[in-house]
């Protein structure tokens, strides 16, 4: 699995360096870093490690691992997960929230993040989207195209139903999310007030 997924090759050079590292806190570190990897090897994740690598090297937004149509749906998957992720990035009706855990509480939450709407901000020029590759009037005939495709890119900015819209697509799971740029106005609210809720400096006493 050289060409696919080099985590042996990558472990092997770790104990190399290992080898040649002084610090005892550097290598705990490295040895960390060579057991991630083996956990790897070990557990038969390499081909989603090959997705999940390929993934970072496109343009899309954050990976997530599962989609819902409702929060009620994502709420019961939650609750019944045997062994849910320690934090991780879901979407519930095309809107990303991320899940937390905590084993020893048992603990589970999955609050909404804006995530998406800080990648769409990015995207924008001038404040502006990118030119729309194609137009529609349903998610529908989105849909369709996008899938028509012979390769299915990372995302693509289109025209639905007279608005600019990202279509992500999440190829772990072989999801297509719809994302309006319009979210980027929720910024400017969030941002007053993060500015509104910062305590200001108590002023200097008066000599």
């Amino acid at each position: 699995m050289k060409d696919e997924a080099p985590t042996f090759e990558a472990i092997n050079l770790l104990g190399l360096i290992l080898e040649k590292t002084e610090s005892e806190e550097e290598k705990e570190l490295l040895f960390t870093a060579a057991e991630a990897l083996r956990f790897i090897e070990t557990t038969g994740q390499q081909y989603d490690f090959v997705d999940y690598r390929q993934d970072l090297k496109t343009e899309g937004p954050q990976m997530v691992i599962a989609s819902f149509a409702t929060r009620d749906e994502a709420e019961a998957w939650l609750k019944n997960h045997p062994k849910p992720p320690c934090r991780a990035a879901v979407l519930i009706a095309d809107k990303y929230h991320t899940v937390y855990y905590r084993r020893d509480t048992n603990d589970r939450t999955m609050p909404s993040t804006p995530g998406i709407e800080f990648h769409l901000e990015e995207m924008m020029k001038d404040g502006r989207p990118p030119p729309p590759a194609a137009t529609f009037d349903t998610r529908e005939q989105a849909r369709a195209w996008f899938y028509s495709l012979p390769e299915r890119p990372s995302q693509a900015v289109i025209q639905l139903g007279g608005e600019p819209y990202l279509a992500a697509y999440h190829r772990n799971i072989d999801h297509l999310a719809f994302h309006p740029f319009s979210l980027v106005e929720g910024l400017k609210e969030w941002r007053k007030k993060m500015e509104q809720e910062r305590t200001p400096e108590d002023p200097e006493p008066q000599s």
